[in-house]
């Protein structure tokens, strides 16, 4: 598939110097132009995506975006909108607790893929934790993988100052597990959002991501 940010980024690097009600309402037909184009893009992965994660099939593209609307309630910066466009594709959508894969474009090389389970609630937290203490050499089977390495580096999230709860500080595994997120992500540039390759290249990049998303789900399957 041709995967045409032309309109998206236009809308977003326009944004980007406007970032006003005033201004979007008096470009609400680019806004819409712009969105679509990511709605299209969005419903082309999720079914693409279907092929090798089921979890994924049958997914509506609407449920998956994140508004453009910035929650400002706690923010000092007053900025209506976002700067980017991001959807994040799982069961349930957005607002699923599931491991997922998550596509982010913003102009300016801050796009990125990624994916994992950020900031999850402390029962789910202490329950991914146990599954790679007690399945440290699948776990490393997967994050030190020379395909998961080469796309993603190292796991991503902030850490807890102290030891878990549980685990002796002399754990081989102490650094991961004082994570309190467990994502990954591939950082991209424009010209490689704009690259005709795109479209194969971000599927590539969530099927590496798929044995990670797998493992941590597990918890989710052992819930009663």
């Amino acid at each position: 598939m041709d995967m045409n940010f032309t309109n998206i980024f236009d809308f977003l690097t326009q944004l980007k110097d406007n970032n006003q009600k005033a201004w979007l309402d008096n470009n609400r037909k680019l806004y819409e132009t712009a969105k679509k184009d990511f709605e299209q893009i969005i419903k082309h992965l999720i079914q693409e995506i279907g092929f090798f994660d089921a979890q994924i099939a049958g997914l509506e593209a609407k449920a998956c975006i994140f508004r453009l609307n910035r929650d400002i309630r706690f923010s000092k910066d007053k900025s209506p909108y976002k700067l980017n466009f991001g959807a994040f594709m799982q069961k349930g959508g957005k607002k699923t607790p599931l491991g997922g894969y998550y596509i982010h474009i913003q102009p300016g090389g801050e796009s990125f893929l990624g994916g994992g389970i950020y900031m999850p609630e402390p029962t789910v937290l202490a329950k991914i934790r146990q599954e790679i203490d007690y399945n440290s050499a699948e776990f490393h089977q997967i994050i030190d993988s020379s395909s998961f390495k080469d796309f993603f580096g190292e796991l991503w999230g902030e850490k807890v100052k102290t030891v878990p709860k549980g685990y002796d500080k002399d754990h081989p595994d102490i650094e991961i597990l004082k994570l309190k997120s467990f994502t990954a992500f591939h950082q991209l540039s424009d010209a490689q959002v704009k690259a005709p390759d795109f479209f194969n290249h971000t599927l590539e990049t969530f099927k590496i991501m798929k044995p990670l998303n797998d493992f941590l789900n597990r918890v989710f399957d052992s819930e009663e």
